[in-house]
């Protein structure tokens, strides 16, 4: 590997492996930090927050540009991803409740839920397709859902934590206009997948039954 491209290799492997401490970074000042918190420990965990998000957009974008796609990096990234999700869905849900949000916190817990879910979902498919060597490339609504929630997990933590006299000020409607557009885009993307894999997933249930008789 030529010394250029090793740098661009390094480059993108940072960034993937870079959002598990940023995301820690905004889990412990959300757990740690006196409540409510001050302009500038919002500051910090909110940035946290949003740069942990954007590597998710930069290293597939970097590796594609310097041609340094591994088959670490494909694995990392989702791993990476996951990690990103278990920890600011169930923080979000932590702070509506400490805040006496019970109803939006109710809210995140089934988007927390259906989201978890629908991963795991096709992680299940995903294996059973690499049994006949079917692609588990991510279709359009896997890419939709992930450009979607980044951003919304983003305002949906400045709607619950940013100062109140800052500006501007999000409205709670809002926010479970775009919670609603999660949920919808994530019961969307299981379907297609279901869909997608369906043929063999029937297959394999039928085998199973057979080995029974």
């Amino acid at each position: 590997m030529k010394t250029k491209q090793k740098w661009q290799f390094i480059l993108v492997q940072t960034l993937t492996l870079a959002r598990v401490p940023l995301i820690a970074v905004f889990l412990c000042i959300n757990l740690l930090a006196p409540k409510p918190l001050s302009a500038n420990w919002f500051m910090i965990a909110f940035a946290a927050l949003i740069l942990s998000a954007a590597t998710d957009l930069f290293d597939g974008y970097f590796a594609r540009k310097f041609d340094v796609t591994t088959r670490l990096g494909a694995y990392a990234d989702p791993l990476t991803d996951k990690i990103f999700y278990l920890t600011a869905l169930p923080t979000l849900i932590f702070l509506a409740g400490i805040s006496g949000k019970y109803f939006h916190s109710q809210l995140l817990l089934a988007l927390a839920i259906l989201f978890l879910a629908r991963d795991q979902w096709v992680s299940f498919l995903r294996s059973i397709g690499a049994l006949h060597n079917l692609s588990a490339k991510a279709n359009w609504s896997g890419k939709v859902r992930t450009l979607i929630s980044f951003p919304v997990i983003c305002v949906i933590y400045y709607h619950l934590e940013a100062p109140e006299h800052w500006w501007p000020q999000i409205s709670a409607y809002a926010v479970y206009s775009l919670e609603a557009l999660s949920m919808a885009i994530n019961a969307v993307s299981i379907w297609i997948y279901t869909k997608y894999y369906g043929d063999i997933l029937k297959k394999e249930m039928r085998q199973t039954n057979n080995d029974k008789t």
